[in-house]
């Protein structure tokens, strides 16, 4: 509750403008993904008044393998149930087709959704929660001064097709990777990839030999990979390499789908897009505007897994939105902002910079990488612990000196 609350004043959450019906949010969201939609929730369970905006109509496809690691699951709403469409207990590795092997879990390792499904749920839960939902809204640009803006604990979000700007205390940028939000706060990317994927419905005898199994590629250019992610009666498969490869990745992926004996089977969707990863110094926030998720650049370098990366941010940004919105003026709005860039960077900042340097030595020795997982146990217990959420590369690395010793001596740079 906000001292202007406590003492019997106006509610911050509502305005009324020259025209009598102008009513000022006290948090919006732009974006109903994984991060927007977590953030929507967080917002609205504190009891603020939350928009949540998404330009497309849900349910809608997103291109994304759609695993469900440790972190993900843990960063879920009470009682959220997930759309799982297989549970993992197995996983194949290759090095570009090569020295196939399997290993396997008595435990689930993770789980495998469509993303149109997960975040339809998500949006729900944040509609019980008491946020409201507007789709079909296409955000053009978010501003923090001007005539759309009446006063300096406002931001003013703009809307294409010249409707009414919606009035906000806080506004949450979780428009993906090419987020307008983004760029109003700053954002910059210090790497870029590309991914390529195709859903492939297969006979019932083909996804029987897929059930609780993927495989995971290791591709023939620098830090590249390829996956297959069994989903029911279709399977979900995509390679990923560094943007400026876009036609070697396209015969990467060709490839791939032919060594698995896929290529006659005709895929209901093909799909491609790119995805960022923020710079170290890279801000969080402007003002009134926080961004999280794929709009801040924030996911794991080195699997580019975004998911998880998605749900603890949006989580802390509308829990940090909440505060921002009680601010009375610039100098505490500001002060919120850097409590959430500081909460990112702790926690999820810290990976990402274990997972750079996992991408370096990955890039240059993907086959060490293969030799280790395939035939090293420790190295595949860790794998399965980490992918079950008991715990992170990063705590890995900081917690067993032989690992850290490994990773500092095969991230060294190289001579010459």
């Amino acid at each position: 509750m906000s001292s202007e609350d406590a003492a019997g004043g106006a509610d911050p959450g509502e305005a009324r403008g020259d025209d009598g019906d102008s009513t000022v949010w006290d948090v919006v969201v732009v974006g109903a993904g994984p991060a927007g939609a977590s953030a929507a929730y967080a917002a609205a369970v504190a009891g603020r008044r939350v928009l949540l905006l998404e330009k497309a109509e849900l349910p809608r496809y997103k291109t994304c393998g759609g695993g469900i690691i440790g972190p993900s699951r843990d960063s879920l709403p009470p009682g959220f149930d997930l759309p799982l469409r297989d549970r993992v207990h197995a996983v194949t590795f290759s090095l570009n087709g090569r020295m196939t092997r399997t290993r396997r879990s008595r435990q689930m390792l993770f789980g495998l959704v469509n993303r149109s499904e997960l975040d339809e749920s998500l949006v729900e839960h944040a509609v019980k929660a008491g946020a409201e939902v507007r789709t079909g809204v296409t955000v053009s640009r978010v501003e923090q001064h001007g005539p759309a803006v009446p006063d300096r604990r406002t931001v003013a979000v703009v809307l294409a097709g010249g409707e009414q700007p919606v009035l906000a205390r806080a506004v949450v940028g979780a428009d993906g990777s090419a987020s307008r939000i983004g760029a109003h706060v700053g954002v910059k990317m210090d790497q870029v990839d590309l991914g390529l994927e195709a859903e492939i419905p297969v006979p019932s005898s083909v996804a029987e030999d897929w059930a609780g199994r993927v495989l995971i590629d290791w591709g023939p250019l620098p830090g590249s990979y390829g996956w297959v992610f069994p989903k029911g009666d279709t399977l979900t498969v995509g390679v990923i390499s560094a943007r400026g490869e876009g036609a070697a990745t396209k015969r990467y992926l060709e490839d791939f789908v032919g060594r698995l004996g896929l290529a006659g089977f005709e895929p209901s969707i093909s799909t491609g897009h790119l995805t960022r990863c923020r710079a170290g110094d890279s801000p969080l926030s402007r003002g009134r505007v926080l961004v999280c998720g794929d709009a801040a650049g924030l996911l794991e370098p080195w699997t580019r897994e975004g998911i998880s990366f998605a749900l603890r941010s949006g989580r802390l940004a509308g829990e940090w939105a909440v505060r921002v919105a009680e601010s009375h003026d610039a100098v505490d709005a500001r002060r919120q902002a850097l409590n959430y860039a500081f909460a990112i960077k702790a926690g999820l900042g810290v990976e990402m910079g274990v997972g750079r340097r996992m991408l370096n030595v990955f890039s240059r020795r993907p086959g060490l990488l293969h030799a280790a997982l395939t035939g090293f146990r420790p190295a595949w217990n860790v794998f399965a612990r980490f992918t079950r959420g008991a715990t992170s590369i990063a705590e890995v690395v900081r917690t067993h000196p032989v690992a850290r010793r490994a990773l500092d001596t095969l991230d060294r740079p190289q001579a010459g």
